[in-house]
């Protein structure tokens, strides 16, 4: 890749970005990474999702950090993804997966490694990691 200046980085293909949208969306939306960028992390303490077998709602904290290689995951598309589980009953540990799929399938960086953890319910804190590499 060329050097690149904030203006040569592309918006193609980002449709969320400066828009209202007040639902979830299916996949997160990337641009082209700079050069130089070579570790992004994501944390929040808000993903909410459902206990598969009681449907009692479960908050969990999540940790994404990725080596881009040609794309960026673009912030306000992950956080309407991640809003998607929200209604979908889903262990911790598939949580890791997924997402982790998501961000390897749409960015295609050189690795990822999600990390969710549960809050406590019945005293239990879970943990639960998935590492993917190309």
């Amino acid at each position: 890749m060329a050097d690149q200046t904030p203006t040569d980085i592309s918006t193609d293909g980002l449709h969320v970005l400066g828009q209202t949208v007040r639902h979830p969306i299916p996949h997160v939306e990337c641009f082209p990474a700079p050069v130089g960028c070579t570790k992004v992390t994501f944390r929040t303490e808000e993903l909410n999702s459902m206990c598969p077998v009681t449907k009692q709602p479960d908050l969990s904290d999540v940790v994404i950090d990725y080596e881009p290689n040609e794309r960026c995951v673009e912030s306000k598309s992950l956080k309407l993804f991640l809003w998607s589980y929200r209604d979908r009953a889903v262990f911790a540990e598939a949580l890791a997966v997924e997402i982790a799929t998501e961000i390897m399938t749409s960015a295609a960086p050189h690795r990822v490694k999600v990390v969710v953890t549960q809050r406590p319910r019945g005293g239990i804190e879970v943990e639960t990691v998935s590492e993917l590499s190309s």
